[in-house]
């Protein structure tokens, strides 16, 4: 659905979900003090270190360190993007998400995705029923000679889609089942089922809806497998069959395995390798190998080994390379000639088949093979082939260690001294970094203290106006993060700290606030401003010595401008 979700309805639904209410809803909470614990979602550990405080409207773990608010945490536990989060957290307080749209055809486009889905889900349902039916009897066949239990069958929702041209036709909305491209359209008007005799493979996305079908003939007939079509509920790029499934079963996989087909995704599933997904029916694009690395920090691409599966391997490294943060790690598994993974599987057990996922190639290997291929390296003519072949792909990737390593090993490859390592920005010491971990800083714990109590309680900044604390013309460390935060105070008027952390999100300074939201205090609840006025008289008072001190010594040294003669005055009269 277009058009950009006001910030206003943003803010209010921060001040409308009570977090704690949310994240118990997810995570049994138990009252401790005045905030509430539990085991952290997001790490795996003993005992509680994940504290949700229901004032501030914000959530930390001291073990693993994050934070956020009831925002951060359904995009977290769910695996959910912004504009996701947002629809389920409005759907979790039963309210509806306005778009700034500029029109009022909204509401109908929302009314019509809600049609498709419906329709989609009620289709599924359908299909189900119809593989136990007279006609779905040679889809089960099919089933039972591919070892699939009824189990599994279950859990990925498999069904029939009868032989006739009108099955669906007759039972369902046909303006929704045109919407969800489960109809072909002819020329004359007329209409048909676009799935006929044919064993269903529902898609979900990773809320749980269901977005399209993949089907399978169970004869000679072609294509042998046919998607639904895109529709405005349903991208074949961005969506990956097997993943709502996978993550039902396990929501943090450490590791993914990419596969080529449903029925593999299927046949694995049944000998229990439950991590595998598949693209639906065209080459891994960089948006599924992104979405994929919001779960695993491994993926494996297993494809058969003839040259369409090499073909296939290449375009996935191709898409992959702008995804390759540090951090994360690509396998490339070429399976053996006439093999695929459930023959492979049976052929050499599940021990077998999971050795070779942890002996597959990494990416960085398989890449420079497959790019020197047939080349001679001993030649000159060798080299140049492969630098005009790697540089192009080198360039996709993103800056970081991983980035530098491969760009040295093209030289050193090639024998060139023109292989020049980009500046890797991730090895850059960040502005203001001291004000997070407090290292080669003057005085960072003071500055982290007042910043972070003017986080957690942006209604202090009354404080500072109230009684005059101005730290203008002075200079201190996190100066810029101190000033840029009563600035975003004074501009946004938080009502509570979830919503200033949602004010800095995507900004420069996210992550340092982010830190310092999670800060802990230990201020007794109601002693927030004493603590506050104090830190900051303290901070200012430091500050004001400092730079006296500073202009003293250049009186001395190299004398004074008219204006620096000024402050110097100003100061001292101050510190009298």
């Amino acid at each position: 659905m277009s058009g950009r979700i006001p910030k206003q309805f943003i803010d209010d639904l921060l001040v409308r979900v009570d977090i704690v209410d949310l994240i118990d809803s997810h995570v049994p909470l138990k009252k401790n003090g005045s905030n509430y614990v539990a085991r952290c979602p997001f790490h795996n550990e003993k005992t509680p270190s994940f504290s949700v405080s229901r004032n501030r409207q914000m959530y930390h773990c001291f073990g693993c360190g994050v934070s956020g608010n009831a925002i951060s945490f359904v995009m977290e536990y769910s695996h959910l993007g912004f504009v996701e989060a947002v629809e389920d957290l409005a759907a979790f307080v039963g309210v509806e998400v306005p778009r700034e749209d500029g029109h009022d055809s909204g509401g109908a486009d929302k009314q019509s995705v809600s049609r498709i889905y419906s329709v989609l889900e009620q289709v599924a349902a359908f299909y189900a029923e119809q593989l136990f039916g007279v006609e779905g009897e040679k889809a089960l066949d099919y089933l039972r000679a591919r070892g699939v239990s009824g189990e599994v069958a279950r859990d990925f929702g498999l069904g029939f889609a009868p032989r006739g041209w009108d099955g669906l036709l007759g039972r369902f909305d046909r303006q929704a089942l045109t919407d969800a491209g489960m109809l072909v359209v002819r020329d004359d008007g007329k209409v048909y089922d676009r799935f006929r005799g044919r064993l269903m493979f529902p898609i979900r996305d990773k809320r749980k809806r269901v977005v399209g079908f993949g089907g399978r003939v169970l004869d000679d007939g072609l294509p042998k497998y046919l998607n639904s079509p895109e529709t405005p509920v349903f991208s074949k790029s961005k969506e990956l069959y097997g993943l709502n499934e996978l993550l039902q079963k396990n929501s943090r996989p450490g590791r993914i395995l990419v596969v080529e087909g449903y029925m593999d995704v299927i046949a694995l599933a049944q000998y229990g390798i439950g991590n595998a997904v598949a693209a639906l029916g065209t080459a891994t694009s960089k948006a599924q190998v992104d979405l994929l690395f919001r779960f695993a920090a491994e993926l494996v691409f297993c494809f058969d080994g003839d040259n369409a599966g090499r073909q296939a391997a290449w375009k996935a490294t191709e898409s992959a390379l702008p995804a390759l943060k540090d951090g994360r790690q690509i396998k490339i598994m070429l399976l053996p000639q006439g093999h695929d993974p459930d023959s492979l599987v049976r052929a050499e057990g599940v021990s077998g088949f999971q050795a070779r996922i942890n002996d597959a190639t990494v990416l960085s290997d398989y890449f420079f093979e497959a790019v020197a291929g047939q080349l001679d390296l001993s030649t000159i003519e060798g080299r140049s082939q492969l630098m005009a072949a790697a540089k192009p792909q080198l360039e996709k990737i993103p800056s970081g260690f991983f980035r530098d390593m491969m760009w040295r090993r093209l030289g050193e490859m090639t024998a060139s001294r023109l292989v020049d390592v980009p500046e890797n920005t991730a090895t850059l010491r960040p502005r203001n970094m001291g004000i997070v971990n407090g290292s080669n800083q003057k005085r960072p714990s003071l500055v982290r203290r007042v910043l972070a109590l003017l986080i957690q309680h942006p209604n202090l900044r009354h404080v500072a106006v109230r009684q005059d604390l101005s730290l203008d013309g002075l200079q201190y460390a996190g100066q810029e993060v101190l000033e840029d935060v009563l600035h975003k105070i004074a501009l946004e008027k938080p009502e509570n700290g979830a919503i200033l952390l949602e004010a800095y999100r995507g900004s420069s300074y996210e992550k340092t606030v982010t830190a310092l939201a999670g800060m802990e205090l230990n201020v007794p609840e109601g002693g927030e401003e004493a603590e506050f006025s104090g830190a900051l008289t303290q901070l200012r008072r430091r500050a004001r010595q400092e730079k006296l001190s500073e202009l003293l010594a250049k009186e001395g040294r190299d004398g004074l401008t008219i204006e620096e003669k000024q402050a110097l005055r100003t100061l001292l009269k101050e510190s009298l």
